[in-house]
């Protein structure tokens, strides 16, 4: 049996830098919907952290969508 060590590599840090991508977007959509809050609470509309939580939630589901398509494909 011979195993590919480059190739592993490479699926390894494909692996792990999505991890991290995925994980900074989801956290910044949190983050953006509780400044979203506390800006309503202070009487302003919190629509630019809405938007922006909004477009982290997005592109968090386009990359998984994406990764699924891959992997079906």
């Amino acid at each position: 049996m011979h195993i590919n060590w480059g190739s592993l590599g490479l699926v390894f840090v494909v692996a792990l830098a999505s991890v991290v991508v995925l994980t900074s977007l989801f956290s910044f959509g949190v983050v953006g919907l509780s400044q979203r809050d506390a800006a309503r609470e202070s009487g302003a509309s919190g629509t630019g952290p809405l938007a922006g939580a909004v477009v982290c939630f997005a592109a968090c589901a386009a990359i998984i969508g994406y990764g699924i398509y891959l992997i079906v494909a």
